[in-house]
């Protein structure tokens, strides 16, 4: 039996000799959730990304923005370039912009210059904890962010959204306003509150944005919200997510390296295969490629 093509949804490279990550500074900003990023704190090159693999059929990636330096964000767009016209991966790009400045359009225009770019993230995690604020303000109330928001479908760019359970019904409201922008939910939405209340107001709110048909969601980074994962104390979120979105709306991302700090590639992507064992040959298809090769046109 052939091995299972895998298509990375989301990972990172960081080429920390020549560029500046504040999340990976001495005091990094924002502060992490993920643990003690010191110890990815050194150059992580395709090569290293790629002898992650194992006996996983990895085929394709898809390389979401990384923190670089906020000052200058297509110059990791256009490293990352470099590296894919050499290597064949990543395949799809998405790249940073802070879409309440005033250059957004411009820097959307320099972008999409590099072939392989498909769609921009800018973080937006807000929490009433600061420990879990990812953001300097609550970005959704921001007017000139949500005017530039929807430039995005002038330039054919999807939008990654990470943010909270809180933050879920806000951004439906945007996203359904602006359908020629295809969003996908990142890590989940990620539920870093545990208690059942806390599950629960997620489970709503992944149901609001599911509710709007298109958007997507990546099953990753759940090692940033549960440090000692097992494939049982994340399996209830994994298959929430299946079952709200449907398989051809969910893929899996390895969120590495960050996720690293918590895993290896191989436990991550075997234990999405023991979850999902049960589930069809085309359901199995679009959750480990499928999806985030018909969502990043790859």
């Amino acid at each position: 039996m052939a091995p299972l093509r895998i298509v990375d949804a989301h990972h990172h490279l960081l080429d920390l000799d020549n560029a500046f990550y504040p999340w990976l500074s001495p005091k990094p900003t924002p502060p992490s959730m993920a643990g003690d990023t010191s110890k990815i704190a050194k150059p992580y090159l395709i090569d290293d990304y790629r002898a992650e693999f194992g006996h996983h059929n990895v085929v394709k990636s898809v390389h979401v923005e990384a923190g670089y330096d906020p000052a200058n964000p297509v110059a990791e767009t256009e490293w990352l370039q470099r590296i894919a016209d050499k290597n064949g991966f990543p395949h799809a790009i998405v790249a940073k912009i802070e879409l309440q400045g005033d250059n957004t359009e411009a820097l959307m225009e320099r972008h999409k210059a590099f072939r392989n770019v498909r769609g921009i993230r800018h973080m937006l995690n807000w929490h009433d904890d600061p420990s879990k604020t990812y953001t300097g303000e609550k970005f959704l109330d921001n007017p000139k962010w949500t005017a530039n928001y929807p430039k995005l479908a002038k330039y054919g760019l999807s939008f990654d959204f990470q943010l909270y359970a809180g933050q879920m019904a806000q951004a439906a409201e945007l996203i359904a306003a602006n359908d020629g922008v295809p969003v996908v939910i990142d890590h989940g939405g990620m539920p870093i509150d545990r208690s059942p209340e806390d599950i629960e107001h997620w489970r709503q709110g992944i149901k609001t944005l599911a509710a709007v048909p298109h958007v997507s969601t990546k099953i990753s980074g759940l090692g940033m919200c549960d440090h000692d994962w097992t494939v049982e104390s994340i399996r209830p979120f994994v298959l929430t997510l299946i079952e709200t979105f449907g398989p051809r709306r969910c893929m899996f991302g390895s969120n590495f390296p960050v996720d690293r700090l918590h895993s290896t590639f191989e436990a991550l992507f075997d234990a999405f295969d023991t979850i999902t064992a049960d589930f069809s040959d085309s359901e199995r298809a679009d959750l480990f490629a499928g999806t985030a090769e018909r969502f990043y046109r790859i």
